[in-house]
């Protein structure tokens, strides 16, 4: 596929040598961060014509790049297809392209079911897939169109698809079906509250720790004045706490592919513009600290006693991480908090780490 007939090119920006914008490049490269803009809204109730994402880049473009060394790239705004499935088809297609080179793909815009793109084109490279969505929003609805209510049921009911874990991060009560809320439970996938989200990153980090795929729903983050989302919501994380969110999904040590969606592109209002920078430089801050860390890791190993029986906790001592579980390779204990280790000692041992 010829991605120049789909892609349009972002223009060239004036920027000074220390700004980010003065090492983005526009051509794929291995082991890099790939940007890509999308403009299909069609998904929530938007349409789907070219937007100008010029005012977004202007923001990101002079922020600084600080001692980033991973390569940054800038594809440019996707163009829709004639149909919702095109579109999901050729993002598919230029995802795909990333993960041959082991590129990390961070897809803008578009309306929050092109997660589900993002998924099947990480499937084919990756199997038992761990799944981390920020989002205000549970819906399992079904139907033949995909759409922001009915991408995750597709997700969950295709066959092919390879599922280890999913967390759902942020949802409001007052905001979703019970019934839903309580299927999602009974499948035992995670699922926290915004209340459980706010003014620190502590208790919900291990959902991000081992992440392959992590998407943002824009509609999770507090709009005012004019709206930051397509379905803008008076409650919500903050713009501090949706930053320092965006810099912990940016440390998972697994992370293959991000999305960022339902942004209200139709904005006028430069402070959202700004904002949704300033996530997208977060991302790639945490992106970078992850990459810079040794590959080589020691853990101290801590017992507790609850209920006569014996469990073990891990520590990361270059990271200060906790993890649950004696087995020898970290990559089959349970990533838990500093507060985990605690309570357990205390007696009370999280209903989490012991589904398995």
């Amino acid at each position: 596929m010829n991605f120049e007939d789909f892609i349009i090119s972002p223009r060239n920006f004036k920027t000074e040598n220390w700004q980010i914008g003065n090492r983005i490049t526009k051509d794929i490269k291995e082991d890099s961060i790939v940007l890509l803009f999308v403009s299909d809204y069609r998904g929530a109730n938007g349409d789907a014509e070219v937007q100008d994402f010029t005012r977004i880049r202007k923001e990101f473009y002079k922020l600084s790049q600080l001692d980033f060394e991973i390569p940054i790239v800038d594809l440019g705004d996707l163009v829709s297809g004639k149909s919702v499935q095109d579109s999901h088809y050729i993002l598919q297609e230029v995802l795909s392209a990333c993960h041959y080179k082991r590129a990390l793909p961070v897809i803008v815009g578009g309306s929050n079911d092109f997660a589900f793109s993002l998924f099947s084109a990480l499937n084919f490279h990756t199997k038992n897939i761990n799944y981390t969505q920020i989002s205000n929003i549970i819906s399992l609805k079904q139907g033949e169109i995909i759409n922001e209510h009915t991408f995750l049921s597709k997700m969950f009911g295709a066959k092919n698809f390879s599922i280890k874990n999913y967390h759902h991060l942020g949802y409001q009560k007052h905001l979703n079906e019970a019934d839903t809320v309580r299927l999602i439970k009974e499948v035992e996938f995670d699922i926290i509250r915004l209340a459980e989200m706010m003014n620190s990153t502590e208790k919900t980090e291990p959902f991000f720790r081992k992440a392959d795929l992590v998407t943002v729903n824009c509609d999770a983050i507090e709009s005012f004045s004019e709206p930051f989302s397509m379905n803008p919501q008076v409650n919500g994380l903050n713009r501090r706490e949706i930053c320092a969110y965006m810099k912990e999904i940016g440390l998972s040590e697994n992370l293959k592919s991000v999305g960022i969606f339902n942004y209200n592109i139709y904005s006028e209002n430069q402070l959202n513009h700004q904002l949704l920078a300033q996530m997208i430089w977060y991302l790639m801050e945490g992106i970078n600290i992850q990459r810079s860390h040794p590959k080589e890791r020691h853990y101290e190993v801590f017992y507790v006693l609850v209920d006569d029986r014996q469990y073990a906790f891990k520590r990361d001592t270059f990271s200060n991480l906790w993890y649950f579980g004696d087995d020898e390779n970290i990559e089959n204990c349970i990533p838990c908090s500093r507060k985990d280790f605690d309570e357990a000692k205390k007696g009370w041992l999280n209903a989490r780490l012991t589904k398995i």
